[in-house]
């Protein structure tokens, strides 16, 4: 009986090894669905290469791991230039040239001014150092330039009566300051147009009037008074 038993059990541990070595063969006959899809997909994808198959029919084969990060590229041509920007608003007016012509009362100006006559402003005050606006005598200024001037005048007088610009011996009608009575200063502030050059300046006791004008000494002090006659290029 022992022997028997023992056979029976050898019997069944071989079945089993049989068994066992059935299934390993089994496995490693035929491969997983993982190698199969793998074997597949690289199937497919070499067949597309060569024949063209829709993307739509080709395996999506698992994804690989990122590659490395390619060199940066040259940069591309510069594109063409914008259009202009709107043309901003003009600046203020500059100053071509300038000068200040004065005289001091008492010493200049010590005859009185004629009808017809011209005040005289024989000292040089401030000035552009160009020579393009000139005092050719104490009464006549010189512009050498043709544009426009901007022309200041300021004169005590001890009279009533008008002072005016003159260019090239012409009176300027739209120059004329006056006073009819009172102790104030005669102030006239014009911009005048020259057409040639050189052309000559004056500030002028108008001819028609009845008066000559005494230019005021020590007006209204103890000190010499001045009178001034500005004049500015500005285009």
């Amino acid at each position: 009986m022992e022997i028997n038993l023992i056979g029976i059990l050898l019997i069944v541990l071989l079945i089993i090894v049989v068994i066992a070595l059935i299934r390993r063969f089994q496995e490693n006959a035929r491969p997983s669905d993982r190698r199969r899809a793998v074997q597949s997909c690289n199937r497919r994808s070499h067949s597309s290469e060569s024949t063209s198959v829709e993307p739509d029919q080709r395996c999506d084969c698992p994804a690989g791991p990122p590659g490395p990060r390619g060199e940066p590229g040259i940069n591309g041509a510069t594109g063409q230039d914008g259009e202009p920007g709107q043309q901003g608003e003009p600046g203020e007016p500059g100053t071509i040239a300038f000068a200040d012509f004065f005289a001091l009362m008492p010493g200049d100006n010590s005859a009185t001014v004629a009808v017809g006559g011209d005040v005289q402003f024989p000292q040089d005050g401030v000035n552009s150092g160009d020579g393009l606006i000139d005092g050719l005598t104490a009464t006549t200024f010189q512009l050498a330039n043709i544009g426009v001037y901007e022309v200041h005048f300021q004169v005590s007088v001890s009279e009533a009566g008008q002072l005016l610009l003159t260019l090239n011996g012409a009176d300027i009608p739209s120059s004329v300051a006056g006073r009819a009575t009172g102790t104030s200063q005669i102030v006239g502030s014009s911009l005048i147009q020259t057409t040639t050059v050189n052309s000559i300046l004056t500030v002028r006791n108008p001819a028609g009037n009845s008066t000559a004008l005494t230019i005021t000494p020590l007006a209204g002090g103890t000190r010499a008074v001045s009178a001034h006659l500005m004049i500015k290029q500005i285009a």
